[in-house]
C-alpha cells in the first residue's frame, strides 16, 4: 500500500527525540511522502533542516498560520514572502482563518490570508487552508481574490453539509481528512460520500488529532493507515482503492502529476 501524508508537522519539537524512528515507522506502514506546512518565521529553519535530511520524501510548504498572526504580522509576511524566491515549495500553507482560539487579530488574519492567497496566484502554487469557525469569512476572501484562479485543499475538514457543498462548487479545491473521521462525534461521515473521492486527500496533522485508538497520545504519520481504513468504510470501498486514489490526488494537487 502506498500512502501520502498531505499535512504533517514532522519538524515540530514534539518529534525531536525520535524523528528518524517516526519516519521509519511511517514507511513500514506504507506512508512514503510527507507534505510539511510551515507555521511561522521560527519554524522555517526546522522545516528546511528536515527537508534537507529527507530529500524526495519530505516536501515543504511556506506560509503564516492564522494563529501565528500577531502585532508583527507585516514583518513576518515579508520574511515568509522572501522565502518563496529562495526555496522550492509545493504550496502556500498553512494559511487561513481561525476564530476559535482568539479573535483579537481577526482583521489582521483576513489581511494576511488574502495576501497569501495572492501569492499562490503569483507563484502558481496551491494553498493549504486552515479554517476553524470561520468558513463564511474564508469563502468571502476566496471569492474576493478570485476563486477560479486559486486551487488547493481545505485541510482537516470536519464541517457541515452546507460547507461541504460549498467546497464542492469550488472545482479546484480538495478536502483533507485526518484522524477526526475516527471520532464518535464525526457527524460529517454521514454526508462525506456525497463528495467525490477524487477530490479527497489523507493527512494526519501530526502531532495533533491522533485517530482512534491513539487519542490522548502524540499523533504520527504511521497512523494515516487508520484514517485510510475509516475513509474506506465511509465510502464503501477497499482500503487499497482509497489509498491509491487519495495518493494520486495529492500528486495532482501538490506535484502537478496526472
Amino acid at each position: 500500500m502506498y500512502l501520502i501524508d498531505s499535512h504533517t508537522h514532522l519538524f515540530s519539537e514534539a518529534f525531536d527525540s525520535d524523528r528518524d524512528l517516526v519516519i521509519e515507522r511511517a514507511k513500514q506502514a506504507g506512508v512514503n511522502v510527507f507534505c510539511l506546512p510551515n507555521i511561522d518565521t521560527e519554524s522555517i529553519e526546522r522545516l528546511h533542516r528536515l527537508t534537507g535530511q529527507y530529500p524526495g520524501c519530505c516536501y515543504p510548504m511556506m506560509g503564516l498560520h492564522p494563529t501565528s498572526v500577531k502585532a508583527q504580522y507585516k514583518n513576518d509576511l515579508e520574511v515568509i514572502k522572501a522565502e518563496l524566491d529562495k526555496w522550492e515549495y509545493i504550496a502556500i500553507g498553512e494559511i487561513g482563518l481561525d476564530l476559535y482560539w482568539d479573535k483579537t487579530f481577526i482583521n489582521e488574519q483576513i489581511e494576511t490570508f488574502e495576501e497569501q492567497l495572492q501569492w499562490s496566484i503569483d507563484w502558481n502554487l496551491p494553498v493549504a487552508i486552515h479554517t476553524r469557525e470561520a468558513f463564511p469569512l474564508v469563502f468571502r476572501s476566496l471569492y474576493k481574490i478570485g476563486i477560479d484562479r486559486l486551487r488547493g485543499v481545505f485541510h482537516s475538514f470536519g464541517g457541515t453539509r452546507e460547507e461541504l457543498e460549498e467546497i464542492a462548487l469550488c472545482k479546484n479545491f480538495m478536502i483533507g481528512i485526518n484522524g477526526v473521521i475516527t471520532y464518535k462525534k464525526a457527524d460529517f461521515c454521514n454526508y462525506l460520500p456525497l463528495f467525490p473521492l477524487e477530490r479527497v486527500v489523507l493527512e494526519t496533522d501530526s502531532p495533533y488529532l491522533p485517530p482512534t485508538p491513539y487519542r490522548g497520545k502524540r499523533n504520527e504519520p504511521a497512523y494515516l493507515l487508520q484514517v485510510a481504513t475509516k475513509l474506506a468504510e465511509v465510502y464503501g470501498l477497499p482500503v487499497d482503492t482509497v489509498a491509491a486514489v487519495t495518493s494520486e490526488n495529492v500528486k495532482r494537487l501538490f506535484f502537478g502529476d496526472g
